[in-house]
C-alpha cells in the first residue's frame, strides 16, 4: 500500500522526536519515499543526519531554500501523505489556525493530500481546552488524529499525552491512503493456534502464531472495517481492532458464532484444534503414574457451522494449512464447508506458513477462480486477501443488481 507512495514526514520539537526515526524506518520499509521535514524544535531534540540516512532523501528545514523558491509547494503537491509525528501543542494551534510559522506548516496549508497528525505532549496541557478544540477543529477538516497513549512522559510522568506506538502511526498513515472499501461492514477474523488442555499444565496445541490473522485484522480496518478480532494469539491488538480472547476451540467457537450472526465478513484465519482430549484431568499427570491414554473427540467445526448459517450478502473466508496436495484439498474443503473462498498453503514450504514472517498463498473461489499469491510479508499476503474479499463482494453486488 505504501510502495511508491511519497510521504512528507514532519516532526516538531517535543521529547517524543526521538520516536520519528523509527516510524521514518518503518515507511521505508514499507516501500515509501520519505521526505523529511524538521522544525527548528526538533532540531534540538534530533539531528538532522540521523533523518537524512534512513530517509529517501535529505532533512528539509528551512522555507528559504535558495535552491528551490517555493518547498513548501513541491512538497505538499507531490505528497501522497503528510504525517505529523510528533505533533506539539503550538503546530495543533497553527494548523488550526492557518497560520504558516514555518517550513512544515506552510507545507499542510499548501496541500491537498490526506494528513495524519499525531499529538505528544504533557497530560496537562493534552487536556486544556485550547488544545482540544483545535484536535476538533483539525478532526472536523478531515484530518486524521493520533489520540496519545497513555504512559510515562518526560520527568517520570505519568498520565495521556505519549506518542503512540510506530505501528499505530505507520498503520494510520496506511488507514489515511487505502480505499475505504469496507466502510460500514462488519468483520470478524479469527487468529492463532487454539490449546486444548490436557491437564492444569499440559495441552495439545499447534505451530500458529497469528501473525496472518492479526495482518488481516489490521488490513480490513485500514480499509474502514468495524473488526473484531477472536484471537489465542498473545501478539499486539491491531490498531483501530476490537479483541476477543479464547483459548480452546469451544471458547472460539462460541465467540464466532455469536459475532456471525451480524457480521458481513467472516475470515477464519485461525489454526483451530481438529481434536480435544475427552477427558481434562483436574490435576497435573505424573510422570511416575505411567504413560497416560488419552482418548480424544472432534472439536466444533466453526467454518462448517458458519458455511450452514451463511446468511445472504455474508462472506466466509476459510483458511487450509497443508503440506500435500495442496489445491485439491483446499477445493474439497471449499465445497464441504460452504465457504466462498479458501485461502490454501502448504506450510511445509521454505518460508511458507507458522512461526514465519512471510507467507505464500492460493486464494480460490467457490465460482472457480483461483489466484497465486507469491511470497511475500504477511502484512502483504493479509492485503492482497481483504483485495480478493472485496473483489468477491463487489462481483456478487454487481450479479444481483436489477
Amino acid at each position: 500500500m505504501l510502495a511508491g507512495r511519497r510521504v512528507v514526514l514532519g516532526v516538531t520539537g517535543g521529547i517524543a522526536a526521538y520516536k520519528a526515526v523509527e516510524v521514518c524506518r518503518r515507511l521505508v520499509d514499507d516501500g515509501a519515499f520519505v521526505s523529511p521535514v524538521l522544525t527548528d524544535g526538533a532540531l534540538r531534540f534530533v539531528g538532522a543526519t540521523t533523518f537524512s540516512a534512513l530517509a529517501s532523501e535529505p532533512v528539509r528545514t528551512e522555507l528559504w531554500d535558495a535552491a528551490d523558491p517555493i518547498p513548501h509547494t513541491r512538497l505538499g503537491q507531490g505528497a501522497d501523505v503528510i504525517v505529523v509525528a510528533p505533533a506539539t501543542a503550538r503546530l495543533l494551534s497553527d494548523y488550526a489556525s492557518g497560520r504558516s510559522a514555518d517550513l512544515l506548516t506552510a507545507t499542510l496549508i499548501a496541500t491537498e493530500a490526506p494528513v495524519v497528525v499525531c499529538p505528544a505532549m504533557h497530560t496537562e496541557m493534552w487536556e486544556h481546552p485550547a488544545v482540544q478544540e483545535n484536535v476538533a477543529t483539525l478532526r472536523r477538516r478531515g484530518v486524521h488524529i493520533v489520540d496519545p497513549e497513555q504512559g510515562r512522559l518526560a520527568g517520570g510522568d505519568l498520565g495521556t499525552g505519549r506518542l503512540a506506538a510506530p505501528e499505530a502511526i505507520v498503520a494510520a498513515v496506511r488507514a489515511a491512503l487505502a480505499a475505504p472499501d469496507l466502510e460500514g461492514l462488519q468483520v470478524v477474523v479469527t487468529a492463532g493456534g487454539t490449546r486444548e488442555a490436557l491437564d492444569p499444565v499440559r495441552y495439545l496445541g499447534n505451530r500458529s502464531s497469528g501473525r496472518q490473522g492479526h495482518a488481516i485484522a489490521q488490513a480490513a480496518a485500514e480499509r474502514g472495517g468495524d473488526v473484531t478480532l477472536v484471537t489465542a494469539a498473545g501478539l499486539a491488538t491491531p490498531p483501530g481492532v476490537r479483541r476477543v480472547d479464547v483459548e480452546s476451540a469451544q471458547q472460539m467457537y462460541d465467540s464466532v458464532l455469536a459475532l456471525a450472526a451480524s457480521a458481513d465478513i467472516v475470515v477464519m484465519a485461525a489454526a483451530v484444534a481438529d481434536f480435544r482430549p475427552v477427558v481434562v484431568c483436574a490435576e497435573k499427570l505424573k510422570k511416575r503414574d505411567g504413560v497416560p491414554t488419552v482418548q480424544l473427540e472432534p472439536t466444533p467445526d466453526i467454518l462448517a457451522a458458519l458455511g450452514a448459517t451463511k446468511r445472504p450478502g455474508q462472506t466466509i473466508v476459510g483458511f487450509a494449512a497443508e503440506t500435500q496436495d495442496v489445491a485439491t484439498n483446499a477445493l474439497d474443503k471449499l465445497a464441504r464447508k460452504g465457504a466462498d473462498l479458501i485461502v490454501a498453503n502448504d506450510v511445509s514450504a521454505p518460508g511458507v506458513g507458522f512461526e514465519h514472517e512471510t507467507n505464500q498463498v492460493t486464494v480460490l473461489g467457490a465460482d472457480g477462480h483461483r489466484v497465486e499469491i507469491p511470497l511475500a510479508s504477511k502484512r502483504a499476503i493479509a492485503r492482497r486477501v481483504i483485495d480478493e474479499v472485496v473483489a468477491l463482494r463487489t462481483s456478487h453486488t454487481r450479479e444481483t443488481t436489477p
